[in-house]
């Protein structure tokens, strides 16, 4: 399903965070958002879902623009996966991954057995179904995080949202989710710190100062001259026979110096 920005601005507290911001993600295509702290990667985020309105602009998703679109289509066809995702109480992680079935049930379509089943895959794929009776209040971050992540894929949307997702995953949950980004039919559009995730995505945006600076692909984009001004560091490109593209290295040096 394909996602369109255009012109998006906003501010907050009277502090612009975007401006004019203009992107597209094609339908089955991943978005990785990179930036400097305070650059508007979560704010964008938070605008497509719906969730702050967009001071100028508009965001279409299907073609139809997400400020008209009934809370329950939209989630039908949007998941979010913020930074600090809500779900705090003390209840057992399969219902908190149940959750993510809500869009799609009424007292006609109740909780039956395609929802479990869609439940139960969704916690495999996040790798945790062994703990699926812990209280989801008692577990770690990185557990937490996985579990939010079950409940996006148990609500079953065409595109995916998720503000950066491999926050408090160690590495090897870090790689399983850029390994399930790959993998994904559905729209999918993340916000990172780690630079070299993005090289797993199929376009790059990177903001900076609530702007636009670069759009395109990896290749094109995760260059020293585009990310060495932007992040104000010395950025040094490298091969290793482990990786089908070039690591990313970083020194705190003149950013007017390049390899």
């Amino acid at each position: 399903m394909r996602i369109q920005a255009d012109n998006i601005s906003k501010s907050i507290s009277g502090k612009p965070i975007l401006r004019d911001v203009s992107l597209s993600i094609e339908a089955g295509q991943s978005l990785a958002l990179i930036g400097p702290n305070g650059s508007g990667k979560s704010t964008l985020l938070r605008v497509i879902a719906g969730l702050l309105a967009a001071d100028s602009g508009h965001i279409t998703i299907g073609g139809d623009r997400v400020d008209r679109l009934p809370r329950r289509k939209l989630a039908q066809r949007l998941g979010f996966v913020t930074q600090e995702a809500g779900t705090t109480d003390a209840i057992p992680v399969r219902e908190a991954v149940k959750l993510g079935r809500t869009p799609w049930l009424s007292f006609a379509t109740p909780f039956g057995a395609k929802d479990r089943d869609i439940v139960e895959a969704a916690m495999q794929q996040m790798a945790i179904e062994s703990y699926k009776n812990k209280l989801f209040n008692a577990l770690s971050g990185g557990e937490k995080q996985r579990v939010h992540i079950a409940r996006v894929l148990a609500q079953t949307p065409q595109a995916f949202l998720l503000d950066e997702p491999t926050n408090h995953l160690d590495i090897r949950h870090q790689i399983a989710i850029m390994d399930w980004v790959k993998a994904q039919q559905g729209t999918v559009a993340l916000a990172l710190h780690d630079l070299n995730h993005a090289f797993a995505c199929d376009r790059v945006a990177v903001l900076n100062a609530g702007q636009l600076a670069a759009f395109g692909t990896p290749t094109d984009v995760l260059v020293p001259e585009i990310i060495a001004p932007v992040f104000q560091v010395g950025v040094r490109q490298s091969r290793t026979p482990h990786v089908d593209h070039p690591i990313l290295t970083f020194a705190k040096e003149s950013f007017t110096t390049y390899p």
